[in-house]
């Protein structure tokens, strides 16, 4: 099932739920307010962690198994979720179950990261259940991307804890990755990311090109993360303040004229007009579709992004199926659109 099957259930879902409201109502938040940020403590070796499932289910064992053993691998303990093999259809377990997870793990002072195993689809439905003040007062690592973006965005923007968009527990610990994920989470440096030059065997660089869209340099608050599921949770009180912002995206799987509709509701929803800077990484698997015809991404990049008039690039190392940086949420950078860098303006973690 891919997401835009769980998203169309969800919408079902949510539907249903309006009938049922007094059964199980969501709570019902305060909203967003600009928090001062708050960076948890840095990971060393012997440091325990937790593997959670906020989002699809977990069928095979193996997998998890091999993400266990690659953060052990990192020299780390690994504790367990006890909903981690739970499954609720294709969620992992009931959404208060899956959240228990995560604030009993945040409670716990011998853990110092929250490691989500994977995305696929059901972060957001967590948020109201989630206890921002338990995260607020014990700040841990939290690490993920895709699904996990709900997750990144609504701990950030309700307790203005720095979180991390880079690989989940089941996802790629290649050299690349894990290179990133060390410097910035094990030994605190404020690192340049930038996309390797190397050529291979070509007369020029082929792959994990990047391209500026608008030249200059900008500074702001790094936030963003996947397209899909940010745009789907625009008018929650669990996204932060946009003003002065750097945006990053990255997809999968979505057809063009989607990513040309996800983008619109950000422009409609004042997002667009409030960033200082632009980054784009991959869309994996984004075809034209059926029809008529298609935008390229080139020119839907032209139609919402360079008459914002800042700077821009895309081709960065930020998405699906690839080895990915790791990036921090909320953290002050810089970006060079013609260099095609992002530059930490200091460390992410204490």
């Amino acid at each position: 099932m891919n997401r835009r099957t769980f998203v169309a259930s969800a919408a079902n879902l949510a539907a249903a739920g309006v009938a049922s409201r007094a059964v199980d109502a969501w709570p019902q938040p305060p909203q967003t307010q600009r928090l001062p940020f708050i960076k948890p403590r840095r990971l060393t070796a012997g440091d325990s962690v937790a593997l959670v499932a906020p989002a699809s289910a977990t069928f095979n064992t193996m997998e998890l198994e091999i993400a266990k053993e690659s953060l052990e691998a990192l020299g780390l303990k690994v504790q367990v979720g006890g909903h981690l093999l739970d499954r609720h259809g294709y969620l992992a377990g009931q959404d208060r179950d899956r959240a228990d997870d995560i604030n009993r793990f945040f409670a716990d002072t011998t853990i110092r990261a929250v490691l989500p195993v994977r995305g696929g689809w059901g972060s957001s439905r967590l948020l109201p259940y989630l206890d921002y003040e338990v995260i607020r007062r014990n700040p841990k690592i939290v690490l993920g991307y895709s699904d996990i973006t709900a997750l990144l965005l609504g701990i950030f923007a309700r307790t203005g804890l720095i979180t991390f968009h880079g690989p989940n527990g089941m996802g790629r610990w290649d050299e690349f990755s894990v290179g990133w994920v060390k410097r910035i989470l094990f030994d605190a440096e404020a690192v340049t990311l930038e996309n390797p030059r190397e050529k291979g065997e070509f007369l020029v660089q082929t792959e994990n090109r990047t391209q500026t869209l608008t030249p200059g340099a900008a500074r702001g608050r790094l936030l963003g993360g996947n397209l899909t599921v940010l745009s789907a949770i625009i008018g929650s009180p669990y996204l932060p303040d946009w003003e002065n912002s750097v945006l990053f995206l990255e997809d999968v799987g979505e057809d063009l004229y989607r990513v040309d509709r996800m983008l619109t509701t950000l422009k409609l929803a004042g997002v667009l007009a409030k960033i200082r800077g632009f980054v784009f990484g991959t869309c994996s698997e984004c075809e034209p579709g059926s029809g008529y015809g298609s935008l390229t991404m080139e020119e839907i990049f032209n139609d919402h992004i360079k008459p914002l008039k800042v700077p821009a690039w895309q081709g960065a190392m930020i998405g699906h199926r690839m080895p990915q940086f790791a990036l921090a949420e909320g953290l002050e950078v810089e970006i060079d659109a013609v260099a095609c860098r992002i530059r930490m303006l200091q460390p992410a973690v204490t």
